[in-house]
């Protein structure tokens, strides 16, 4: 995935109300503030003064120029763009990244199943076989070396994981992928402490034959790449 024009260099003023951060633009000084695409707490990615890219619309009805994309956090470049994981998930399976999700003819997203529900990624094979895969964004590390999912309380995803068992109930299968945006995490695990209710929602559907998978990304300032897989030590 390629950012469309060159990324805006800052330094982060504050993150708040979830999905707005003031940031002094290198370029010029001036206080601005940018949409910030993520709904989690972002725990570890929101320090005052840290080194953030922004990428600019031209698109003159937006109310926020900027959108955040990209922070320097322990020495790596991290994607915090949540807008962005289905589509390099999207990427990663038409090239083969995820050879346990590869084979398939047809590939859809946000189509909607189970109860009022929409997956990310729905694969189809010309036999008519069919694969539910839900996407789940990780930038959360407070190991070195190690991912961890969630970074908050996270309900809809319990339901989501709910929803994956009831695919394979029906006889589907039904995958799980994080994808992981910074390139200096091996591995991954959940973040049982944060939202212990995911964890124990990611148990039964795993024993309900929900297969899982991570992946982690090459984050550059020209454009974020998912082409590594990372090890599950759940």
């Amino acid at each position: 995935m390629k950012f469309s024009a060159p990324l805006v260099s800052g330094r982060l003023v504050k993150r708040y109300k979830r999905f707005l951060a003031d940031v002094v633009l290198d370029e010029d000084g001036s206080e601005i503030t940018a949409h910030c695409a993520n709904p989690g707490s972002m725990l570890g990615l929101k320090e005052p003064n840290s080194k953030v890219w922004l990428s600019r619309s031209d698109n003159p009805k937006r109310k926020l120029k900027f959108s955040w994309e990209v922070i320097e956090a322990d020495g790596a470049l991290v994607g915090i763009n949540t807008a962005h994981p289905n589509k390099l998930v999207e990427e990663a399976l038409e090239t083969g990244r995820i050879g346990e999700l590869a084979g398939y003819q047809s590939l859809r997203r946000e189509v909607k199943y189970g109860k009022n529900s929409r997956i990310d990624i729905l694969l189809e094979g010309d036999d008519g076989a069919k694969t539910y895969v839900e996407v789940k964004n990780v930038h959360l590390m407070r190991e070195p070396g190690l991912a961890e999912f969630p970074d908050s309380v996270t309900a809809r995803g319990a339901k989501h994981l709910a929803e994956l068992a009831d695919m394979v109930a029906e006889g589907h299968r039904a995958a799980m992928v994080f994808l992981v945006q910074r390139p200096d995490c091996a591995r991954l695990n959940l973040a049982a402490d944060i939202d212990p209710n995911y964890a124990m929602a990611f148990k039964s559907a795993r024993e309900a034959g929900v297969e899982v998978f991570a992946i982690g990304c090459d984050v550059r300032l020209d454009g974020i790449d998912a082409v590594k897989p990372v090890e599950i030590v759940i």
